[in-house]
């Protein structure tokens, strides 16, 4: 079912800005930032998971170690 939606000018001339070519709808423009989003997503996920092994694992240093470390 396809349907109509209403956008501000402004929103229009930004999602034009970002048309890969002339013909790019305005509906695969949309779907290519969704697809962006949801890869930063995934990656930020995997990265969060990433963080928490290496916490749980003690590879983790204090702020005044590094401090220590860099002279500071």
């Amino acid at each position: 079912m396809e349907t109509t939606i209403q956008i501000s000018t402004n929103l229009k001339e930004k999602l034009a800005k970002r048309k890969f070519f002339d013909r790019e709808t305005y509906e695969e423009v949309i779907w290519d930032l969704i697809e962006d989003t949801m890869e930063i997503k995934m990656e930020t996920k995997k990265e969060l998971e990433e963080a928490r092994a290496e916490i749980k694992a003690g590879k983790v240093h204090t702020l005044s170690e590094v401090k220590k470390e860099l002279g500071l």
